[in-house]
């Protein structure tokens, strides 16, 4: 389905609108916005400061700290939904939302508040990825293209009608946070533009073919784990998408073993398997994967090669549980 590019507007007011999003990735997405002649941000909405590290000290999310940046006002519930949430949106009156991985559902009387709508920028090419993770399960299943879809946000995860579409391809060595960082700056374009487009009435909303549609549910810790049998590539895709959580592992001696940087081999053997190299290879379900960097549970960093003799690993020996 091929959907509309940037549209022509001429539009010649500002549209009033609040921001709702709260990591990095959102920020490039808030200062376009905070820029762009035919919008006017009435507010910012993020998540709470949230505790970071041992000592547990507060941290502000990235989007309230750019909005402090821009003086504008910002607003942290700790549930949208609650009246209160409610009430802050209604009293400023936008005609349209805003929201880049606010990291929150919408309910509907929130959604359905703004005459535009609320107006999400999703990174992947809609169906595709629906849900928390579209970036990483599309480098971990080997995806070659992906892209930012904006979307009016209905009562589904990521199912509502589709309004502007732009895709990019995905380097074969790029990783989450390098392709992030493009999406991101994807995603400020394409968010001011619909926002016009919608209130000069020059985007049409398309439907989502629900049938092509897939899911990039929340990664988990237990994602990372390494399963030998797959083929060397589909490996080092997921490490390429589970960077820099949950990133991958394996287990070696019984110890939980982090592998902080690999690449592809083209060595064969049996799976799970550390075959005769300089460097540490460890055998797949088709090729190899050389593992140039490791971490041992609570150890520094080191060489694969630095491992194995320290912990006098030969070949034959057998990675995972």
């Amino acid at each position: 389905m091929k959907l509309a590019a940037k549209p022509r507007t001429a539009y010649n007011r500002r549209v009033d609108v609040i921001f709702l999003g709260t990591p990095e990735f959102a920020v490039p997405a808030l200062e376009r916005l905070a820029q762009s002649e035919g919008i006017r941000l009435r507010g910012v909405v993020c998540q709470p400061d949230r505790p970071v590290g041992r000592g547990a000290i507060l941290q502000a999310p990235a989007v309230k700290l750019a909005a402090q940046r821009w003086g504008l006002e910002v607003f942290q519930p700790e549930k949208i939904r609650d009246e209160a949430g409610v009430q802050w949106l209604a009293e400023r009156r936008p005609e349209a939302l805003a929201v880049v991985a606010y990291g929150q559902l919408l309910p509907r009387r929130v959604f359905e508040l703004p005459p535009l709508g609320a107006i999400n920028a999703h990174a992947s090419l809609l169906p595709r990825y629906r849900g928390a993770a579209p970036i990483q399960w599309a480098l971990a299943r080997g995806e070659r293209e992906t892209g930012v879809t904006t979307m009016r946000i209905n009562a589904g995860m990521d199912t509502g009608d589709l309004l502007l579409r732009q895709s990019i391809a995905i380097g074969e060595d790029e990783t989450a946070p390098e392709l992030s960082r493009r999406l991101a700056a994807l995603a400020a374009e394409l968010l001011p533009a619909t926002l016009l487009g919608l209130a000069a009435g020059t985007i049409a909303a398309v439907p989502q073919a629900n049938a092509q549609a897939t899911l990039a549910p929340l990664l988990k810790k237990e994602d990372g784990e390494v399963d030998w049998k797959l083929p060397a590539r589909e490996l080092y895709n997921r490490w390429r998408g589970f960077q820099p959580w949950p990133g991958i592992y394996t287990f070696a001696q019984g110890a939980r073993l982090a592998i902080a940087r690999c690449r592809i081999s083209p060595a064969s053997g049996a799976p799970g398997t550390l075959l005769p190299a300089e460097t540490m290879s460890v055998a797949c379900g088709q090729g190899a994967l050389e593992l140039l960097e490791v971490q041992p549970e609570a150890r520094k960093r080191m060489s694969g090669g630095e491992f194995l003799r320290g912990a006098h690993l030969a070949p034959g020996a057998r990675l995972g549980k």
